[in-house]
Order: C-alpha cells, then sequence, then structure tokens
C-alpha cells in the first residue's frame, strides 16, 4: 500500500469485472425503461386530463317525445345553502334520488338572484352526462324572488314513470290570472280568486282534486306566502306545489295558477279544448287542453333574440323546426308557457302567435312578464307542449 493504492483482499478476477458491468448495464436499461413508461403514463394521464377540460357539455334537445299516460311531476325543495351553482346541484341530485327510476325529461328552473343564469344550464348537461342519463329539455327564467330568503333556484322536473299513471292522458289548465288595479294591492284575495277559477277547471275538465299532479301559483308578491300556501294545500294536499314572485318590481299585482292534473275520461280524440263557463273567455287561448294522445312533445324555451315582430316570427320558427324534427308542428300545441319580460312584448307576442297557431283550436297558456332570461337581448322565450295526431 506504499503507493497509495486500496488494499483488495480479494481482488476482482477478468471475469467478475464483465460479470459487474454487464448487471450494471442491464440494471441501467431496466431503470431506463421504467422510467420511459412513468414519463409515457404521465404524459397520457395529462393528455386525458387536458382532453377532459377541453370537453364542452352537451347542449339539452330541444324536443323530445314522451308517453302522455307515463309523466310524472316534481317540484324541488327550496334550499338557501350555498349559491346558484350548489343550490342547482343540489335541486339535481334531489331529483335524480326521488325519481324512482323516472326518466327526466323536461325540467323548468325559476332563477332569483343576480346569477348567471347560463349556469343552469351548463349544471343540468354536467349532471346528466356525468349519471350517463339523457339530456332533458331545459327552460330556465329569472323570477323577482323565491319564498325563502336566499333561495336562487327552483325546478320543476316532467319524467316518464315505468307504468302508467293516468289511464286516459292529461288536463293542462291555463293560469287562471287573478289581476288588480295597483301593483301593491294585496296577493292574498288574488289568490283566492285564481284558486275559484282553477276549481271551475279542474271540475269542467272531468277530474277531482285529487287527480291534480303539480300546481305553479306566479304571484306578484310573496306576501302572506304563508296563507297563499296553505290555501292551495288545503285543496290540493296531493300536488306538486310551486310559488314564484315573477318580477322584483311587477307593474300591477296579480296570481296566477296553473295545474297539470290526470284526465279521467276517454275524450276519443288527440287534443279536445274546453273553454267552460265561469272562465275567460278569448278567441286567441283555450282555457283547459284535454291531452288523450298516446304521446306528446315537449320543448325547451325558445328565446326571442331582439324586441321588432321579425325577432318574434323568428322565435316561432325556430320551435316550429324543434317541433317538426319530432314531427309535429305548432298547429298542435296543447299548452304553451310564455315568459316575456315586459307588458309591451306581451302585446307584441300576442299579435304574432296567432300566426302559428291552430286559429280553430288555440292552446291552452300562461303568459305573465317575468324578470329575465339567459340571453341579455331576449325579449320573451316560449316552450310547449304539443301532440302527435
Amino acid at each position: 500500500a506504499s503507493d497509495g493504492q486500496p488494499l483488495l483482499r480479494n481482488p476482482p478476477k477478468q471475469g467478475d469485472t464483465i460479470v459487474v458491468w454487464n448487471m450494471r448495464r442491464i440494471w441501467l436499461l431496466a431503470l431506463a425503461g421504467a422510467l420511459a413508461v412513468t414519463f409515457s403514463s404521465w404524459g397520457k394521464k395529462k393528455k386525458e386530463e387536458e382532453t377532459q377540460v377541453l370537453q364542452l357539455p352537451k347542449d339539452p334537445p330541444s324536443a323530445l317525445t314522451a308517453e302522455t299516460r307515463r309523466l310524472v311531476f316534481q317540484v324541488t325543495p327550496l334550499s338557501a345553502k350555498g349559491l346558484l351553482s350548489q343550490q342547482t346541484r343540489d335541486a339535481l341530485k334531489w331529483l335524480l334520488h326521488s325519481s324512482n327510476g323516472a326518466a327526466v325529461v323536461k325540467l323548468r328552473a325559476f332563477v332569483a338572484g343576480r346569477g348567471d343564469l347560463r349556469r343552469v344550464r351548463e349544471l343540468v348537461s354536467e349532471t346528466f352526462t356525468e349519471h350517463k342519463l339523457a339530456l332533458p329539455v331545459l327552460s330556465v327564467v329569472q323570477v323577482g324572488a323565491l319564498p325563502l330568503e336566499a333561495a336562487q333556484v327552483v325546478m320543476e322536473s316532467t319524467a316518464v314513470a315505468k307504468k302508467d299513471v293516468s289511464q286516459y292522458g292529461l288536463v293542462y289548465i291555463s293560469g287562471q290570472g287573478a289581476p288588480a288595479g295597483e301593483p301593491l294591492d294585496p296577493v292574498l284575495p288574488l289568490a283566492e280568486q285564481s284558486m275559484r277559477w282553477l276549481a271551475t277547471a279542474v271540475k269542467a275538465a272531468g277530474s277531482e282534486p285529487g287527480d291534480v299532479a303539480r300546481i305553479t301559483c306566479f304571484l306578484s308578491s310573496l306576501e302572506r306566502f304563508a296563507e297563499v300556501r296553505r290555501l292551495v294545500e288545503s285543496n290540493y294536499s296531493g300536488a306538486a306545489l310551486n310559488f314564484v314572485q315573477v318580477q322584483r318590481a311587477p307593474a300591477r299585482a296579480v296570481a296566477a295558477c296553473e295545474a297539470v292534473a290526470r284526465l279521467r275520461w276517454n275524450t276519443g280524440t288527440a287534443v279536445h279544448m274546453l273553454n267552460p263557463e265561469g272562465l275567460a273567455q278569448s278567441p286567441q287561448l283555450s282555457q283547459i287542453a284535454l291531452i288523450g294522445a298516446p304521446k306528446v312533445i315537449l320543448t325547451g324555451s325558445q328565446e326571442a333574440f331582439g324586441f321588432q315582430d321579425a325577432d318574434a316570427r323568428l322565435a316561432f320558427e325556430r320551435l316550429q323546426k324543434s317541433l317538426a324534427q319530432e314531427g309535429a308542428s305548432l298547429r298542435e300545441v296543447a299548452f304553451a308557457s310564455l315568459y316575456p319580460l315586459s307588458t309591451r312584448i306581451s302585446e307584441q307576442v300576442r299579435k304574432i302567435r296567432g300566426e302559428f297557431y291552430n286559429g280553430a283550436r288555440p292552446p291552452a297558456e300562461t303568459m305573465l312578464p317575468f324578470q329575465g332570461l339567459p340571453s341579455m337581448d331576449a325579449g320573451f322565450a316560449v316552450d310547449v307542449v304539443a301532440v302527435k295526431e
């Protein structure tokens, strides 16, 4: 060791050195392969994540066909937890959990507050896609308020049950509007009048209060709401109930309650319109639609982009195309829901709609001014229930 070299008790032979180098070479090759696999997997995973992030949610369909006798109706409970996105997710979760296997085919969302209404559409698409469910048609409308402080959304669901729930079909009843002259007039007396007219309509259709499946009451104010709700519940305890204040500052006081009920008799026709005595009479609309057709077509809301007559006509023309894809037309509409944003636009709609409806058999309808729509330049929106003749 005097020359500075380390002492080796058992110095390697030449063959041993070759073995060591071969083992090192094998180890390095194995390490390189493992790293290559790791980086490849990481890159593939990153690419998949990027692809998932870039995927846009699907748009809900514009129209769907459903079996009339199997339609069931629900209204989500109100919640003050979180903001619009969380409340929308919670409402959808509740709906899917409580549907008992029924396939949701239509959603109508009423949104209060100043949240982005387009977010509701995105969340509906995301939720149904995650659960591998077919997307429903969708209507989203902004209202003035909901009956729970901090509640921002309530949803109405129409779903197809696994078996028939109505032997003969459905009854759609127009909103029975009871207006007053001043915006601050009390709503409770107006709601009482609306309910009297609704009872007249249910009886004229040949149905019983227990046949009513859903009632939606559009109100100018939620003052004394508890009394309004008790009034409705006392007569229709088995119905899914919904109450909304249509605008933050309505031009006049109003209460208008619409309903869907089970049909008790065979009309012998796809759709039969009624305008019984005791209810408002108009050549432009019917008060009651009795739907005996085996199938109905449900649409999502179609918006009119702009405020001119031509814009209104274009909205109805787009709706016509959606119905045509399902084998129907606006002349077969049984019930229409219209959401104008002002009284002036309401008058415009009344003038234009007759160009598309069946004048000999105009549909039942609910139309009141609402607070807003998803598109900033929209003047009104419309969705319909049509039949296949």
